[in-house]
């Protein structure tokens, strides 16, 4: 018999972090990018602005990106509701990205005031931010920097602001139910959608803007003062990492997708030591191997890993091979199940997995890791041991 290494004896795994290519996957055509919700606000303002001095409704407005590259958009409504008062919507395009605010009415009501300057504010279907973590102020509107700066340039481009005052409202009817699609009451904004965006345009399945809502996420759970990180891979790991912990808030899980890594180098600029991460037996395969970016183009599940932790906590050695040669990490976790292994092999691949999280951070956080079923609702494994 061949001698096998103690568990914990061997060396770790080069750690790896690819970078997503810009489309999930290779298409006959490139997909259709589109724009964020704070290029459309920045495009109603401007007409609603232009409307109200000139006096006539603008059908086409043209804003600069924050790169200077300056688009046009077509109004899909424009009209003055009275000589100091202009509205305008731009319809959202998100392109061939899976947006929930694609189609969205971005409105811009903009109505002269006394005061010279400009003053941005949310109506409805625009969230209001009741924590800190997001760089805005608690009590104002989930309107971020870039769109801010975009809504200010755009609206200066079409009034003088600096002679006559503006106040500008920015709106998204059916927003409060768009944003019930998102992660925005998680992270303390209520009542809608928020205006997003960095660099004005939306990429086709974007991983940019999910790795930015991880990061936001950690930020939110760091500024609420709490010391638990949750990390779950998706809505169904989540439930069984929040029947795991009822004491932890909210706040402190984090879906995090294929972005361990972005998500653990927040936490460390946080300050934070205590990580937990619960996942299936697919995704914790690819961690174990070092893998701290997931998707599926950029990685796959090493079922030869699985057979080697079989052999390491004294699986026979022609389950070994069957769990080597495995379809997916499922059909493997299978094998384990059927063979009576699970509890022994899922708790040796967590510890792996916990080794690989706490390398990559340098030893500053600790991790736990859990393996749920595939109903996501019941821990099978986890290091270290819990009751």
């Amino acid at each position: 018999m061949t001698d096998v290494p103690e568990p914990g004896s061997e060396p770790g795994p080069e750690l790896r972090e690819p970078d997503l290519p810009r489309t999930m996957k290779v298409r006959r055509k490139a997909l259709r990018t589109g724009w964020t919700t704070g290029t459309c606000a920045s495009a109603a303002a401007k007409a609603a602005a232009e409307a109200l001095r000139t006096g006539r409704p603008v059908e086409v407005v043209e804003v600069a990106l924050p790169s200077g590259r300056r688009i046009t958009f077509a109004t899909q409504r424009c009209e003055l509701l009275s000589p100091d008062r202009a509205e305008a919507v731009v319809v959202k395009d998100a392109g061939d990205d899976p947006d929930v605010t694609h189609g969205a009415h971005v409105t811009a009501t903009v109505t002269r005031r006394a005061d010279p300057g400009l003053e941005l504010d949310g109506g409805i279907g625009v969230g209001v931010v009741t924590r800190p973590g997001l760089g805005l102020e608690p009590g104002g509107p989930a309107i971020n920097p870039v769109p801010r700066a975009m809504i200010a340039q755009a609206v200066g481009e079409a009034a003088d602001v600096g002679a006559e005052g503006l106040r500008v409202v920015i709106s998204v009817p059916e927003g409060e139910k768009m944003a019930r699609k998102t992660t925005n009451a998680r992270l303390g904004i209520l009542g809608g959608i928020s205006i997003l965006g960095t660099t004005g345009v939306v990429r086709p399945f974007s991983t940019a803007s999910w790795r930015a809502s991880v990061e936001q996420a950690v930020s939110v759970m760091a500024a609420q003062g709490e010391d638990t990180l949750v990390l779950c891979t998706g809505g169904r790991t989540e439930k069984g990492a929040m029947a795991r912990h009822p004491d932890l808030p909210g706040v402190c899980f984090v879906e995090v997708g294929d972005f361990t890594g972005a998500a653990l180098r927040r936490a460390v600029e946080y300050g934070l030591t205590r990580v937990v991460f619960v996942g299936m037996a697919g995704k914790l395969t690819k961690l174990a191997a070092g893998v701290l970016m997931t998707h599926y183009t950029r990685s796959k599940v090493s079922t030869e890993l699985l057979g080697e932790i079989t052999r390491a906590v004294g699986g026979a050695e022609e389950l070994a091979r069957e769990v080597d040669a495995a379809n997916t990490g499922r059909h493997a976790y299978e094998l384990w199940e059927g063979a009576g292994l699970l509890g022994g092999a899922g708790t040796e691949l967590c510890r792996r997995v916990a080794d690989v999280l706490t390398r990559f951070t340098g030893g500053a956080v600790q991790a736990e890791v859990a393996m749920v079923d595939f109903t996501g609702r019941r821990v099978v494994a986890s290091h270290p041991r819990r009751p």
